[in-house]
């Protein structure tokens, strides 16, 4: 059975850097889409960025030039680098992996990012 498990989150100043990890295990890894949520109290989750099994990456426009997403498929994992943060980015991280053979998105249980003013 698959799992995800999210890592890197914490409380960082506004304009500050900081790098989530997911790492993946009991998946075929490198035939997974692998995605990038974040919901805020409040809110409903909302995409942040995602890259395809072929390495093709997508962005919410809200993050385009601030985050960077890839995945390194020798060690199962996928980071999401998130430079000049705002207190708008703050809210709970998640990792998801879908592929077009199983129904469903396999989910992390997410890590907690809170920006500072």
């Amino acid at each position: 059975q698959g799992q995800l498990v999210e890592s890197g989150g914490g409380l960082v100043q506004a304009g500050g850097s900081l790098r989530l990890s997911c790492a993946a295990s009991g998946i075929i890894f490198n035939i997974y889409d692998m995605e990038w949520y974040r919901q805020a109290p409040g809110k409903q989750r909302e995409l942040v960025a995602s890259i395809t099994s072929r390495a093709r990456t997508n962005y919410a426009d809200s993050v385009k030039g601030r985050f960077a997403i890839s995945r390194d498929n020798a060690k199962n994992t996928v980071n999401l680098q998130m430079t000049s943060l705002k207190p708008d980015d703050s809210a709970v991280y998640y990792c998801a992996a879908a592929t077009s053979n199983s129904p469903g998105r396999l989910w992390g249980q997410g890590t907690q990012v809170t920006v500072s003013t």
